[in-house]
């Protein structure tokens, strides 16, 4: 069986080329699996014929018969048609349908580019691994978070599809302010599109009048706080950083979780007798190999780690993880509903873990 591609590596094999019969896509980054799609049907289908030639279902409303009409089906007036099957997770393995489904990938259609497409692991649920036989006869492309570097290429990318372009700076607040959540970003993007003036680059001032995030306001700025115990900062901050878009109260505790498991890994580096000047090289590594969602960026990450990893020792650092996975828990709870107090609480729980190691 062939290695999956990624959503680059995908893009270059189907650029200016004839689409495979088959992709089955796989992966939790939803927003990339729809730009995959259209990249599809951008190069399987001319946009004149896409209403006669262009199928869209939703797998559990597809029967057996119904998939055979839709995939057999031959194009009008044109050299292929496309069909997308969403969801296709929702398939019972030994359904009639995806017995159909699973005759049809082994001999597909030369008229036909039918497009799989499984959707994302629920938060909490056991991950759902990709299905073997469609991985193998298919084009199995896996869409997966895009590391720092990548999300702000794609934030490029996405403003100059919009018509306008934006500086570095302002680049860097709307990943600060936003975070990596690219549909979150696509909407802030559109609207920064209405607003954009057509001789010049947004700026930085620009985005902040737009998300409502002023620089030193950020989820990263307020878990840097945290990091650094700077708890009456953290909790000052906490109205502005839970007003921005697209931020609540889960994003604040799964980012601060991110950035304690990094602080108790550079604790961890600290006392084997890394020396300080390694400690951030031996962070950039790590993230390199773990690629930790919901980053800055590597460096940025790796620093700020290693700046906070003497303001905790070993057992400090080990009950806020526990404090921390309590709220995340007590967040998720349906009983609940000011999530503002519950994370004020888990910080003034941190105030209380005693002196600040040396």
């Amino acid at each position: 069986m062939a290695a999956p591609l990624s959503f680059d590596s995908a893009y270059r094999a189907l650029k200016g080329k004839k689409p495979a019969p088959v992709y089955y896509l796989t992966g939790d980054e939803e927003m990339l699996k729809e730009e995959f799609v259209e990249l599809v049907l951008n190069q399987a289908v001319e946009p004149s014929s896409r209403d006669f030639n262009v199928d869209v279902r939703n797998a559990p409303d597809v029967t057996g018969e119904g998939f055979h009409s839709l995939v057999e089906t031959p194009p009008m007036l044109a050299e292929r048609r496309a069909v997308v099957i969403k969801n296709v997770g929702q398939w019972r393995r030994n359904s009639k349908v995806r017995q159909v489904v699973d005759r049809y990938v082994e001999n597909p259609s030369p008229t036909t580019v039918l497009v799989l497409v499984s959707e994302a692991g629920r938060q909490g649920q056991k991950k759902q691994e990709p299905d073997k036989l469609l991985a193998r006869a298919a084009t199995h492309v896996v869409l997966k978070p895009l590391g720092p570097k990548r999300l702000r290429r794609w934030i490029t990318v996405r403003a100059e599809r919009d018509g306008f372009n934006m500086t570095d700076a302002a680049t860097e607040h709307l990943l600060h302010a936003v975070g990596p959540d690219l549909s979150q970003l696509a909407m802030e993007i559109g609207k920064l599109a209405v607003i954009a003036p057509q001789d010049t680059p947004v700026d930085f001032d620009e985005v902040a009048q737009l998300v409502g995030v002023r620089r030193g306001e950020t989820l990263h700025d307020w878990v840097d706080a945290v990091l650094l115990r700077e708890i009456p900062k953290a909790v000052d901050m906490l109205d502005p950083v839970l007003a921005a878009a697209g931020i609540n109260a889960v994003k604040l505790i799964t980012a601060l979780g991110t950035g304690l498991v990094g602080v108790r890994l550079a604790r961890a580096f600290a006392d084997e007798g890394v020396a300080p000047e390694d400690l951030g090289k031996r962070l950039v590594n790590v993230c390199k190999e773990t690629r930790p969602p919901a980053v800055r960026n590597w460096s940025d990450e790796a620093n700020s780690w290693a700046r906070a990893a003497s303001k905790w020792s070993g057992p400090e650092i080990n009950e806020a993880l526990r404090l921390t996975h309590r709220c995340d828990l007590s967040l998720k709870s349906t009983t609940l509903s000011d999530d503002r107090g519950t994370v004020q609480d888990l910080l003034l729980s941190l105030s209380l873990l005693g002196e600040v190691a040396v």
